[in-house]
């Protein structure tokens, strides 16, 4: 199911790169919703780009973010999700041969997930479920030093703070 990745021979800015960017925004969710984040971005009471972290200015443009910002926040904000039934439909082995787009563009995980070897598939559980089993593992751990935990560059500090709730 990969695709092949072409030769790109568009316009990287300018009305080219706004109407790229309007397509992508298109394929993912409600336009109103991206336009309005879009405006948030890289502003100083609003978000840092996730795709460049572009640096605030003490007085910024209206629009301060390329294309590809903009498409990132296009992706971020998808109102596509992927389900139990997604996942009950397409083994892992099957999964592994997808390309990094298609993936993304299956859309969002919307519930925990656990790894059935016998089904080669994931299948849902509940928070509650899922927190505990994460939670009894870590505690498993007889000195915290046993542990690590790697997160996105993206991971916000409240993110990140939850998981000091799980050391032993």
């Amino acid at each position: 199911m990969k695709k092949k990745i072409e030769s790109y021979q568009g316009a990287a800015g300018g009305w080219g790169a706004v109407k790229s960017v309007a397509n992508a925004v298109r394929k993912q969710m409600d336009i109103r919703q991206d336009v309005i984040a879009m405006f948030d971005m890289n502003k100083p009471e609003g978000f840092d780009c996730p795709g460049c972290a572009w640096p605030d200015p003490k007085h910024s443009a209206s629009f301060d973010i390329c294309e590809n910002g903009a498409k990132a926040i296009a992706w971020e904000v998808t109102d596509k999700q992927v389900n139990a039934s997604f996942f009950a439909e397409n083994t892992v082995q099957s999964l592994l041969t997808w390309g990094d787009h298609e993936l993304e563009a299956a859309g969002r995980l919307t519930q925990p997930l656990k790894y059935d070897a016998v089904s080669d598939c994931y299948k849902p559980l509940s928070w509650q479920q899922a927190f505990d089993e994460i939670g009894a593992r870590l505690q498993s751990y007889s000195d915290p030093n046993q542990v690590e935990f790697y997160t996105s560059g993206r991971t916000s500090n409240e993110a990140a703070f939850l998981y000091q709730l799980f050391a032993p």
